[in-house]
C-alpha cells in the first residue's frame, strides 16, 4: 500500500516503537488499513442501516402488573414488624 507510514501512525497514537516493533506492527497495521480501504470502497448506497445482523426483537417482557404474595404471608416470615411493615435492624448510625 502506497503512502502508509508506520512512524506517522505511531506519532498520532503516541507510541514509541522499537525497530523490531516497527517491522512487526508495520505489516499488521498495513493489512488493517488495506481492509479499511476495501470496506470504504464498497457501494452501500441502496442498503438500509442496521444495528444487528439478526432480528434482535424486544429482549424484555412486557411491563404488566403481576399478583404478589398476600401481605400476611410475607409478614409471617418477618423476624419483627411494625404494623404492616418489616422491621429491619439499623445498619447506619
Amino acid at each position: 500500500m502506497a503512502g502508509f507510514d508506520i512512524d506517522r501512525v505511531a506519532l498520532l497514537a503516541r507510541l514509541r516503537l522499537t525497530e523490531e516493533e516497527r517491522a512487526r506492527f508495520g505489516g499488521q497495521l498495513e493489512t488493517i488499513v488495506a481492509y479499511v480501504d476495501r470496506i470504504a470502497g464498497l457501494e452501500l448506497g441502496g442498503l438500509d442501516a442496521t444495528l444487528h445482523g439478526h432480528d434482535a426483537g424486544a429482549p424484555l417482557r412486557a411491563d404488566a402488573p403481576v399478583p404478589g404474595l398476600p401481605l400476611e404471608a410475607v409478614l409471617a416470615n418477618a423476624p419483627a414488624r411494625i404494623e404492616d411493615e418489616i422491621r429491619m435492624p439499623r445498619v447506619v448510625e
